[in-house]
């Protein structure tokens, strides 16, 4: 197999980069897109091999499509490809990890194996999204990447890819990356391509093959979501910071390079491999990275790499790059890739095959977490930059559902009636402690509401905010009791108190929704309330999840938790208050707010206008129809 050389791209100066964002998908015929597939070198036994070439010394590439010898065969299931490789000092950065474009370049060559072991002619790259890197690998280190199609739509597959890293002297195993990648049959002449459908038999098969039609559905309106919430943008009097000691301009991290595509660079269909072409991408985006933090930024995840149309030997391929947006310790950095032949290279007329959105972290010397300057927009560009950014991160929140289904985790608390003080307290401490973390972002203004969302390592948050013309203490009287949440939010079905702990702390069990054609989901919560103490002015309702061995989970309902939820009041005037309520989401919590975050819903907007309107309704009436 050839191999897979990666030249160090040469950096000069860049023009801003207009259209990065918004410039739309070419429609391309099968096969014009990225990296083609790689040639069938199955040796008697079936394995595929993929081995080290003159660009990569010490490859030990080793893609396991077929049977083994019985004291050696992994754990393969069919359909399933996969390789492993042994991370060398060619493949690792100047720390000593793996380049992120050395393992993308891996990623392509193992679902493209996959597509093919699935269609059975050659396929071609339509695009790898939502790829999250969860860690890092060093020099030493054992990599597996396991390539699997989860669904067949007529000529296009979904690739599900999972890497995992294994420390080879304590066989400590921990996952690297998880992506997915549409890859679209080459058809045959002028005959047309029908995939036939995966075959399915385990119950993760199943719903990961349920979950690809949600994906494919979020990647088809992908362009149309963001452009709503571009619009939507518009309104916020929010994000844009002013001139103050801590912004940054985006000048200084523009980038451009070029490469010359060799044959080693190609597949056997002559394009360019779409591996490579990612790696090249990183390459740059690293380096206009690394001009705003003045540090190591490693990437974390890549919204989309998209194929908008081929290149082949010969073809000279220029990289632009220029960071976008800072969110606290994450930067999103663009790339556009164009490419001339001879004719083209002398005209000065490229043509736009590839662009991608990269988001990074950075550490200082010491490890430590570096937190990225705001961004200042000067420009018109910038600033649809800046927003462009902003809105992709909604997005990309919103799709954390559907990326991949995880099994819930219990993290109630058994309850204790003898340890109910301090349950209460740590409820109550929860909240404020959530409410006062940095890093909140907005997301949505529309009238008398805002969200706010914040994007931890291990979980996201929501904060609605919202204006009621009420005074506070009607509002938390409202609110806190939980019976009478069913009345405006539509989420809830019943709510019912089953112990009545004390004056300010009740148990509730609640039954909730439908949600993506799932069954309903229940849950049993603590409910604490606090009222304003000494100079302080704000009501809190807290709620987190707890488990009561005398109400089992039912075959009827999905247990689901909370983590940690609840209203935070605070009087405006005499006749006003503001209402915050916030969520820090569970697995099972998340479908009913994803796509309100992804910008493909408003339903967290009408629950919030509907909880206005029951509040100022209940005032008006004199609460005499729910006190």
């Amino acid at each position: 197999m050839q191999s897979l050389l990666m030249l160090p791209p040469s950096p000069r100066s860049s023009e801003d980069l207009p259209g990065l964002e918004t410039a739309p998908a070419s429609a391309s015929p099968p096969g014009a897109f990225g990296p083609g597939s790689v040639p069938d070198l199955s040796p008697p036994g079936g394995a595929l091999w993929s081995g080290a070439g003159p660009g990569e010394p010490g490859g030990l590439g080793r893609a396991l499509a077929g049977s083994l010898s019985p004291d050696m065969e992994p754990k393969v299931s069919p359909g399933e490809v996969l390789m492993s490789q042994a991370v060398q000092p060619a493949h690792a950065d100047s720390r000593g990890e793996l380049s992120a474009g050395q393992l993308l370049k891996w990623m392509d060559t193992t679902a493209c194996l996959a597509a093919e072991k699935h269609a059975g002619i050659s396929c071609v790259t339509a695009s790898m999204d939502d790829v999250l890197f969860e860690d890092t690998a060093r020099i030493g280190q054992i990599i597996t990447i396991r390539a699997k199609v989860t669904r067949a739509f007529s000529t296009s597959m979904e690739i599900s890819i999972k890497v995992i890293v294994q420390d080879k002297f304590t066989g400590t195993e921990k996952l690297l990356c998880v992506a997915f990648s549409t890859f679209v049959a080459k058809p045959v002449g002028k005959e047309k391509v029908l995939l036939r459908p995966v075959m399915l038999q385990t119950e993760q098969e199943h719903m990961e093959h349920s979950l690809a039609a949600e994906r494919r559905k979020v990647r088809l309106q992908h362009e149309s979501t963001l452009n709503n919430i571009m619009k939507e943008s518009s309104r916020f009097d929010g994000p844009i910071c002013n001139e103050e000691e801590g912004t940054a301009t985006t000048t200084g991290t523009s980038v451009q390079s070029i490469e010359l595509v060799l044959p080693p660079h190609a597949n056997h269909h002559g394009n360019t491999f779409g591996g490579q072409i990612m790696a090249w991408m990183e390459t740059v985006a690293t380096i206009s990275a690394s001009r705003l933090c003045h540090g190591h930024p490693f990437l974390k995840s890549v919204d989309m790499f998209k194929f908008r149309g081929p290149s082949t030997v010969g073809d000279r391929l220029v990289f632009s790059a220029i960071v976008n947006n800072t969110f606290q310790n994450s930067v999103e950095v663009g790339v556009r890739v164009e490419a001339f032949d001879c004719q083209e290279w002398a005209e000065g007329r490229g043509r736009h095959i590839n662009s991608a959105f990269l988001i990074y972290n950075a550490v200082d010397d010491q490890e430590e977490l570096i937190t990225f300057p705001r961004i200042q927009p000067i420009s018109k560009d910038d600033f649809r930059r800046y927003q462009g950014a902003i809105a992709r991160r909604r997005i990309r929140l919103g799709r954390k559902y559907v990326i991949s289904h995880k099994k819930e985790v219990t993290l109630s608390t058994q309850w204790d009636i003898s340890k109910k003080g301090s349950l209460s307290n740590s409820n109550v401490e929860a909240l404020k402690n959530l409410a006062s973390k940095s890093g909140w972002e907005i997301t949505t203004t529309l009238g008398k509401i805002k969200i706010y969302t914040l994007e931890e390592q291990e979980a996201i948050s929501v904060k609605v905010e919202k204006y009621v013309g009420s005074p506070a203490h009607m509002a938390y009287h409202l609110l806190s009791d939980f019976t009478k949440r069913p009345l405006w939010d539509p989420h809830y079905i019943s709510c019912e108190v089953i112990d009545q702990v004390s004056e300010d702390d009740q148990i509730y069990y609640i039954t909730c929704s439908v949600v993506n054609g799932d069954k309903p989901k229940d849950l049993i919560v603590l409910v604490s309330r606090r009222k304003p103490l000494n100079n302080d002015n704000m009501y809190i309702v807290a709620v987190k999840s707890v488990s009561l061995p005398s109400i089992p989970p039912s075959p009827q309902y999905i247990r689901s938790e909370v983590i940690c939820a609840g209203f935070l009041i605070q009087a405006v005037d005499s006749s006003s208050c503001t209402v915050a309520y916030l969520n820090q989401m569970s697995d099972s919590i998340l479908p009913y707010f994803a796509g309100n975050i992804g910008g493909w819903s408003k339903s967290i907007e009408e629950a919030a206008a509907s909880c206005i309107r029951f509040i100022e309704n209940a005032t008006h009436d004199g609460l005499k129809s729910v006190l």
